[in-house]
């Protein structure tokens, strides 16, 4: 017997993509009668609404549902309390399913029967040609902007120590660690999958499980985006008693190095040759990877992939060191209201 799936899918003024990513489900090949979709919208106003509708008129299980708290967090713990499915999978608006993402997540679920929610691999897309876009989508799928291999590179199937995005949960799992963190902005799936792992759960990842996600299109949306992750970092890291992984320290680490060498460089010659190490050594990484996207993609992305490594790992180290002094040191709380949607 097939599983009823309940898709959660938070927005806020996605009337440029939220169709995509709800035409995506229609083309699963799954049974539309063991579907469930949720659009929580958080007070949309651009056209959203009037799309979410107009899908509603022909396909029933498409639902629009009122998150009057506007945020990511709450959307979905809304959705959580009215969904009917046996499983239960979180997508981003601006994401895009394969067409076997949800036949592939129900296989895998019953065949790794200890398996508390499956996973899969995240690809960058946009759908500007120009030159920044396309550089942003190569820089967060390679090793040196994404930090490992994880799951955009990752091929080999097994239960994973980390996070995945869009898992696929069994229905249990939320009466066994609780709904969603609402305190976390950014980063909140990512905090759930930690909880479960570290509550003796199990996540499984297969490459099989494909998916898709329009990537901020401007190195400013791509800057407050990372400063926002590095950030939460923080914050997931104090809530759960754990130590980020060093991939999730070494942007910080490089930003903490220049500011520190840089201040003391005025006053003691020698730090000031620490500063010219520290930013001749991520030169000579950043053009080497810049390089090889170069080489694949074309020599016009050599100067782009330089700039957009630098801003992703600049403005993501100063959101985990600006992390680190608000809720570690000036222990302060999250603010409720910073304009974070999604």
């Amino acid at each position: 017997m097939l599983s009823l799936i309940s898709i959660i899918i938070p927005c806020r003024n996605e009337e440029k993509f939220i169709g995509n990513c709800l035409d995506s489900i229609l083309k699963q090949d799954y049974p539309k009668d063991k579907l469930e979709v949720l659009v929580v919208d958080g007070k949309s106003t651009d056209g959203t609404r009037g799309i979410v509708r107009e899908y509603n008129k022909n396909y029933s299980f498409i639902q629009l549902i009122d998150n009057p708290f506007k945020v990511t967090p709450k959307a979905i713990n809304i959705a959580i309390k009215e969904s009917r499915g046996d499983v239960i999978v979180f997508v981003n608006s601006h994401s895009i399913l394969n067409k076997e993402f949800l036949k592939w997540n129900i296989y895998y679920l019953n065949k790794i029967k200890d398996a508390d929610a499956v996973g899969g691999k995240l690809q960058a897309i946009s759908e500007d040609l120009g030159i920044v876009p396309q550089t942003i989508t190569f820089i967060t799928d390679s090793i040196f902007g994404a930090g490992g291999t994880r799951y955009r590179q990752r091929e080999k199937e097994g239960f994973i120590k980390d996070t995945l995005p869009y898992c696929t949960y069994r229905r249990d799992v939320f009466q066994k660690i609780g709904l969603i963190d609402e305190e976390l902005l950014r980063g909140q799936d990512a905090e759930f999958n930690l909880r479960l792992i570290k509550k003796g759960g199990k996540i499984y990842f297969t490459p099989k499980i494909k998916s898709y996600l329009y990537i901020r299109p401007s190195l400013l949306r791509l800057w407050q985006q990372q400063f926002q992750y590095g950030y939460f970092k923080v914050k997931i890291a104090q809530k759960l008693g754990i130590i980020p992984v060093l991939r999730q320290h070494i942007p910080a680490l490089f930003v903490f190095g220049l500011i520190l060498s840089g201040i003391l460089g005025i006053f003691f010659q020698p730090f000031f040759y620490l500063l010219l190490t520290i930013l001749l050594s991520y030169l000579i990484l950043n053009i080497i990877f810049s390089s090889i996207i170069s080489f694949k993609k074309g020599f016009k992305y050599l100067l782009g992939s330089t700039l957009t490594f630098f801003v992703l790992h600049l403005s993501y180290g100063l959101g985990f060191l600006k992390g680190i002094l608000d809720f570690l040191v000036l222990k302060k709380r999250v603010e409720k209201d910073i304009g974070i949607t999604r």
